[in-house]
């Protein structure tokens, strides 16, 4: 090991140099080298940077994933460089949960065959979501955490190391100030040895002033050393202004680098709100072909024998052209005489009781009038099945 004990006690006596300067700075009793305008702007506006940096990193994080507890994992998984297992997200999760309901209540049915619908686009939003995070975090968050955990960095860096060298320059100043003001107070004191009859206080005064004289004229050959410390340490300190200046300069690329950044994060914004819109247009324009049918107090009848009689409801998106003009011409002359024809079924329709006939959309049924039935319903036949259907629900064809 090799170990060398004058470079030792140098460093260390360089730290001490520095914690003296640095103590003496705090208590205003040594004077402190200031950095130029122009320096000390840049510090400020990396300063600034990094704050709003840190800021809006945080904030998109938590925009990206709300849940705290995920993003925690997340950051341990990335520390100890590891993939982080792949869960659904919420709009997968409820997607599911629907599409799981629907297949229970039957595909067949009309609520089920729109909670199947339903579930698949909130899944499709959920993988719109997935690829709209990835490409964040690739764009948007990765470029602002290099720069926080890399340049600025290495900008603290080396502002701590031009910290170091205004200590050593201010010590070198402060040590060439005493050397001078010791080397100017041995000028007038003698040491010329007084004459042999002198007494014995001139002898003793002779030895006080001779050791004084030697110790001031120790601080007077340090004046030419602390000049040269100083013109060195002014050097070094020179040389890592410069530096660090060319390094805080570099900010206006860090922003015109993050604005290309930020750009990119709107974009993919746009991209994925773009698509969790037409998701949403093209399961609503599904969705318009599933009327609902309730059966509530309001739209019922008990009759005599206390069966009651439901009726449909049209839904808001439904075309009313189906029950206007020649279409309710053709229903009225076909319910006032005998004889069946042909209809299109417009949408599905869920039986509410054993009397009446389940209908999908696009289907093709025949339709006749029974006597006595309520004017909004036909009697419908599909094969061997036969059943009650609402005429809002149907188009009949030439």
């Amino acid at each position: 090991m090799d170990f060398n004990v004058k470079r030792l006690a140098a460093d260390a006596g360089t730290l001490f140099s520095r914690a003296v300067q640095f103590t003496e700075e705090k208590f205003g009793q040594a004077e402190k080298t200031e950095l130029d305008a122009h320096l000390e702007n840049l510090l400020t506006r990396a300063e600034c940077t990094k704050h709003w940096t840190e800021k809006i990193l945080k904030q998109t994080e938590v925009l990206l994933q709300p849940n705290p507890n995920v993003r925690i994992e997340e950051f341990f998984y990335e520390k100890l460089d590891k993939k982080a297992p792949t869960r659904m997200n919420n709009h997968e999760l409820l997607g599911q949960s629907m599409i799981d309901s629907g297949t229970e209540f039957g595909p067949g049915t009309a609520y089920g065959n729109a909670l199947i619908k339903c579930g698949e686009t909130e899944k499709q939003i959920g993988g719109a979501e997935r690829e709209f995070i990835q490409s964040s975090a690739i764009n948007f968050l990765t470029p602002f955490r290099n720069f926080l955990e890399g340049d600025f960095k290495t900008i603290l860096k080396e502002r701590k190391l031009l910290q170091t060298k205004r200590l050593d320059l201010d010590a070198a100043k402060t040590k060439l100030k005493k050397a001078k003001m010791a080397d100017a107070r041995a000028l007038p004191l003698r040491s010329t040895p007084p004459p042999g009859d002198a007494g014995y206080v001139a002898n003793v005064s002779f030895m006080v002033n001779f050791l004084h004289v030697k110790w001031l004229k120790m601080w007077a050959e340090e004046v030419t050393k602390a000049e040269q410390d100083l013109k060195m340490t002014q050097s070094e300190f020179d040389r890592q202004a410069e530096i660090t200046r060319l390094l805080l300069e570099g900010i206006s690329s860090t922003h015109a680098h993050h604005l290309r950044c930020l750009n990119d994060f709107v974009e993919a914004q746009m991209t994925y709100y773009a698509q969790c819109y037409q998701y949403m247009v093209d399961l609503q324009k599904q969705l318009g072909n599933f009327p609902s049918a309730f059966s509530s107090n309001n739209n019922q009848s008990t009759a005599s024998g206390g069966a009651s009689v439901s009726v449909p409801i049209l839904p808001l998106s439904a075309p009313l052209a189906s029950t206007t003009g020649n279409a309710s011409s053709g229903f009225t002359e076909l319910q006032n005489f005998s004889g069946s024809r042909k209809a299109r079924v417009l949408y599905d329709y869920d039986a509410a009781g054993s009397n009446e006939l389940s209908l999908l959309a696009d289907e093709v049924i025949m339709v006749s009038s029974v006597p006595g039935m309520d004017s909004d319903w036909l009697m419908g036949e599909r094969g061997n099945q036969k059943g009650k259907v609402p005429i809002t629900y149907l188009e009949l064809l030439n």
